[in-house]
């Protein structure tokens, strides 16, 4: 059958500098199995399935998946969803602002649409798990290099359960050449997605306020290019270091280890909810024969 298929650059209003999402805008009727063998055969770090939605309030439902497995959220498939549902015609596009609610595995996930192409969605409620010294020395191990011991390391679990830690500058954290097998290894024991690491950036740097980089080689990608999700999960660990209060907000860089360049938005509500967003750019329309 033929459906409707987009691939959209999220995090960077530039093409092919952010992280392409595949969105299959006409998934009804496919199972399961079908749409894991289309997520292994983009090879994208994440595909999705729009689908329709028996939830009262509910745009539309989301299911998000790997090259190897399906995730419950993720943050850069659910802005480029929400891009290309509105661009694609599956949702109006007013004049004003728009607020979306996208139907996935980890509930009810709000989403803004903002103007020139910008989206913003509000993280699930995270749930922190400390580390320890054992874990520490095992995750430097499989980095080749150490973390800054003055920031705690912690499994922050927002749909995606990411292990956060941090580096001492941009520098070192660019230079990581992580082994990837120990890596994959290190999150399988932890039951974690991967690994999100971020360095804060000097004063002087216009480009981002901090660097940072995510890796998931346990679940098919060796380096996420621009990770909404391990963003987010970066941004409730400052949120409780104090580095960042209600009603502020950053700039996060990612992706200048694998040729992107893409710039995330975060942000505290008055609540102290975390909020992710950036640009969206479809970069492909098509159809695919599924």
């Amino acid at each position: 059958m033929r459906r409707r298929y987009a691939v959209v650059d999220v995090f960077s209003d530039r093409r092919l500098l952010g992280n392409p999402v595949a969105v299959v805008l006409d998934a009804e009727g496919l199972d399961t199995e079908a749409m894991q063998r289309i997520a292994r055969w983009t090879n994208l770090s994440e595909t999705t399935f729009l689908l329709p939605t028996m939830v009262a309030g509910a745009s539309y439902r989301l299911r998000i998946f790997t090259p190897v497995s399906e995730l419950p959220f993720a943050g850069h498939p659910t802005l480029g969803s929400a891009h290309a549902a509105v661009t694609e015609g599956l949702v109006a596009r007013p004049a004003a602002a728009l607020s979306l609610t996208q139907d996935c595995g980890a509930g009810l996930v709000p989403v803004q649409v903002e103007a020139a192409d910008r989206y913003r969605l509000r993280l699930p409620e995270a749930r922190c798990t400390p580390l320890g010294a054992a874990d520490r020395a095992a995750l430097e191990a499989a980095l080749g290099g150490p973390t800054d011991a003055a920031v705690p390391l912690q499994v922050i679990d927002v749909g995606p359960r990411w292990v956060v830690g941090a580096l001492a500058d941009p520098a070192a954290l660019l230079a990581l050449q992580p082994d990837m097998t120990r890596l994959a290894a290190f999150e399988r024991a932890l039951g974690a997605t991967g690994c999100t690491l971020f360095a804060e950036a000097s004063g002087t740097d216009a480009d981002g306020d901090i660097e940072v980089r995510s890796f998931a080689p346990s679940d098919g990608v060796p380096e996420d290019p621009v990770c909404g999700s391990g963003n987010g999960a970066v941004a409730v660990l400052r949120r409780a270091l104090g580095r960042i209060a209600p009603g502020a907000a950053y700039i996060a860089r990612q992706g200048r280890c694998v040729g992107r360049d893409g710039r995330v938005e975060l942000s505290l509500d008055a609540a102290a909810a975390v909020w992710v967003g950036g640009a969206c750019v479809t970069t492909v329309r098509g159809t695919i024969e599924a």
